[in-house]
């Protein structure tokens, strides 16, 4: 695949997080070790869901999507940002860029999509418990998971036909550790106020038509949870939805700084984009394991059939 471009440009080289080999060294046990507890949580919970006949549930379904997604984000990084960590040189080709690109977008995007869908399904099941085995019939979450993939998956595409059609010169060192397109800019030596504007309607829109949903759906539950008489009820209908809102929390709050601010290349903007795609994924899991009943019950019941 060729990039329009003025010199032949077939890599870029990544600055990394560090140019010290002993900080690299120490980044490297760190990183591996969120790798793996992300990998073995999330997996964890994948095999937890399917285990249980209990969690053959909408909002388990949509739950494992999102740990499945989770491992596809922490994988799209973390494994090229620890091979870096272990190498002199730092480089991506640019097919390799590309594919980093399209994915960190896909794999973002499909799992705000995901948290939207279990926000609709909370406020299904608070809002309307009477209706809600209807409304959420198996066929219909299978819907909403495949539209999440496809609504994600055209964004990608978009994103990545952004950065085919940008235009480089000589300059190859990409100021970040991963390939994002908002650290290409830089590099390109053609106009790119109009890519910029597209980049930024593109996800304001992609991050507002999911963030919505998921607003009206709480302000909606909220009042719901209000207007019951105990308080042992109240707490109770909150607990169904606090692990999802957490999580929500983390995830649009690091994904809207990492997107919507100017790169500077700063050490901010590094632990910003770290925590959006290599803490969060590995915290939902904990925080759907810890804060609900269910999943550490289901948890305690497998691991006791498996051990």
């Amino acid at each position: 695949m060729a990039w329009r471009n003025h010199s032949t440009i077939t890599e870029f080289i990544l600055i990394g997080l560090s140019d010290d080999p002993y900080i690299e060294a120490l980044l490297f046990v760190f990183f591996l070790g969120i790798y793996l507890l992300t990998v073995m949580g999330n997996l964890m919970m994948l095999l937890v869901i399917r285990a249980d006949s209990r969690l053959h549930t909408p909002m388990y379904f949509f739950l494992s999507n999102l740990s499945f997604m989770d491992l596809c984000f922490s994988s799209v990084t973390l494994p090229k940002l620890l091979k870096d960590l272990l190498s002199e040189k730092k480089t991506i080709s640019v097919e390799g860029c590309l594919t980093q690109v399209f994915f960190v977008f896909f794999s973002s995007g499909t799992e705000a999509c995901l948290l939207s869908v279990m926000a609709y399904d909370r406020y299904a099941a608070i809002c309307h418990p009477l209706l809600y085995g209807q409304v959420m019939s198996g066929q219909f979450c299978v819907k909403l998971v495949l539209i999440s993939w496809g609504l994600a998956c055209l964004n990608a595409f978009v994103i990545v036909l952004l950065a085919i059609n940008l235009d480089f010169c000589e300059a190859q060192t990409i100021h970040h550790y991963t390939c994002e397109l908002p650290a290409l800019f830089p590099l390109s030596c053609s106009d790119i106020s109009i890519t910029t504007d597209i980049l930024l309607s593109s996800s304001l829109l992609h991050g507002l038509g999911t963030f919505l949903p998921i607003f009206f759906s709480y302000a909606r539950i909220i009042s719901t949870i209000l207007s019951i008489s105990s308080t042992s009820g109240r707490s109770k209908t909150f607990s169904t939805c606090s692990s999802h809102l957490i999580a929500v929390t983390l995830f649009f709050g690091s994904g809207f700084l990492c997107y919507l601010m100017p790169p500077s290349g700063s050490s901010l903007d590094f632990l910003i984009s770290l925590q959006y795609s290599a803490v969060t994924p590995l915290l939902n899991p904990l925080i759907y394991s810890l804060k609900n009943k269910e999943v550490k019950a289901a948890v305690r019941r497998t691991l006791g059939k498996y051990l």
